[in-house]
């Protein structure tokens, strides 16, 4: 029994690692777009909500990995640390070279988000019972969780709809699919419902992402291509 919790805690750990690595994959996403936006110095039509929607689900699963809320989830806690600096690094960004009266609405939505993630760990730590407390947040992080992954439920419908994946980025559904998988894998290991149930729907989004990739960038190749032969007949 001891040796079987080693090797549960080995698996662990490593599909933690593995997630972390998948994860920049996510977080440095966006670098070719905020390229734009310095070389531009203009942030054009670009949005910033996904961006503040992304830091307060960061803030939320930061919480939930802390010990005050659920012990023996660092890993949960640093990745989410990591996601936070760069979706407030951006945020900044975003900021600094947008409009006068994008910067009022951006630095209120931003004031905001903490003024949310406060009473989300003030109102936690009320609760005395550690249990009690553990499901809340974990509630919270894995509603989170999952509404950030079905927000491309709208692309795939798109890809669906044109038959073209021009607004699905290949490595960007990867990361997402290869992220998702180890916080899974993770969270199982973990005997933990709160991350594996939010990331095995990621992993499923995730996967069908990539298949439909497959399929319509095949179709879009054998469209493209012209016969060597036309027959007249």
């Amino acid at each position: 029994m001891v040796l079987l919790g080693s090797i549960f805690s080995i698996c662990r750990d490593a599909a933690g690692v593995a997630g972390h690595i998948f994860a920049f994959g996510l977080f440095l996403s966006p670098l070719d777009t905020f390229r734009r936006v310095i070389r531009n110095k203009t942030t054009e039509q670009f949005s910033c909500l996904p961006y503040i929607y992304a830091l307060l689900n960061c803030l939320i699963c930061l919480w939930y990995g802390t010990p005050l809320i659920s012990p023996r989830n660092t890993m949960v806690m640093t990745v989410n640390s990591i996601g936070a600096v760069f979706q407030l690094v951006y945020i900044m960004l975003f900021i600094t070279y947008a409009e006068k009266g994008k910067k009022i609405k951006m630095l209120g939505l931003l004031l905001g988000i903490f003024g949310l993630f406060i009473v989300i760990v003030i109102g936690s730590l009320q609760i005395a019972d550690l249990s009690l407390r553990r499901n809340v947040v974990g509630i919270l992080s894995c509603a989170s969780l999952v509404s950030m992954f079905a927000s491309p439920l709208f692309i795939i419908n798109l890809v669906i709809r044109t038959k073209s994946v021009e607004f699905m980025p290949f490595y960007l559904s990867l990361s997402t699919f290869l992220m998702s998988i180890s916080f899974f894998l993770y969270g199982l290991f973990n005997y933990d419902l709160f991350v594996y149930a939010p990331n095995g729907i990621g992993t499923l989004l995730g996967s069908v992402q990539l298949v439909l990739y497959c399929y319509f960038s095949r179709v879009a190749r054998e469209e493209s291509r012209e016969p060597l032969i036309v027959s007249y007949a």
